[in-house]
């Protein structure tokens, strides 16, 4: 029924570049760090923030030594990106069911970073989406400026603007379920060992017969173990 589960890293028009910390045990959702800095995503004009909810379909990897046969590039190390355009604003690590509409082939600092784009299907408007051209009819400008987002997005942090494979251009629903099904397989592979994953943290509860997979208790423990929150540190003013 070309659904996945997608879990939240970013709500929409929030700022903190959040996301799955693949080389912690158990993978939990942590802001990114640069140079000893929280990282923010700077709000560049016209957009506020993340322009959609963000976030990743679990079970997926972008093989950093797989060569991509449409972008000629090598995978980004990470769980596949997708871009959920329905009206309500997600919670953080909320996971939600997602329709899958199409995608668009970044090229970040010379890697592949698929984004896929998606509605949640609990979304009042879901049974009008079932493609990406169903997007451009329904959301005039968002595709638009989905491309303009991810283009701009690094400028502000001194970064040259980013490019895209097919020059910018969405890719179908069909195109992009096929590039999850790719991503999963590698990710299966990364799981059973077959492939080295180099510092990601394989550590999981669910997979059997995978040799990461652990206990219960094992798991408890690792949360447990986590330092306890504490307040916020205040926003940069910038």
């Amino acid at each position: 029924q070309n659904v996945f589960n997608m879990v939240v890293e970013v709500p929409r028009w929030t700022n903190a570049k959040m996301e799955i910390a693949t080389k912690d045990p158990l993978n939990p959702i942590k802001q990114d760090v640069k140079k000893g800095k929280l990282r923010y995503v700077a709000n560049v004009f016209p957009h506020k923030g993340y322009i959609w909810n963000y976030g990743a379909i679990p079970q997926t990897w972008e093989d950093p030594g797989h060569k991509d046969e449409n972008t000629g590039c090598c995978g980004d190390n990470d769980p596949i990106d997708v871009c959920e355009i329905g009206s309500k604003v997600c919670s953080r690590g909320e996971v939600i069911k997602v329709k899958v509409l199409g995608t668009l082939a970044l090229i970040d600092e010379g890697e592949t970073d698929w984004k896929i784009i998606a509605i949640n299907v609990e979304d009042p408007e879901a049974g009008n989406y079932n493609d990406i051209s169903d997007v451009r009819r329904m959301k005039p400008g968002y595709l638009e400026a989905t491309v303009d987002w991810f283009r701009r997005y690094k400028v502000p942090d001194g970064k040259p603007e980013n490019q895209f494979a097919f020059n910018g251009e969405f890719k179908d629903k069909d195109f992009a379920v096929n590039v999850i099904k790719s991503t999963h397989e590698h990710w299966k592979a990364l799981i059973a060992k077959k492939t080295d994953g180099g510092e990601i943290n394989c550590m999981n509860l669910t997979v059997s017969g995978s040799p990461f997979c652990c206990s219960q208790e094992c798991a408890k423990a690792t949360v447990d173990a986590a330092p306890p929150c504490k307040a916020a540190n205040p926003i940069p003013p910038e």
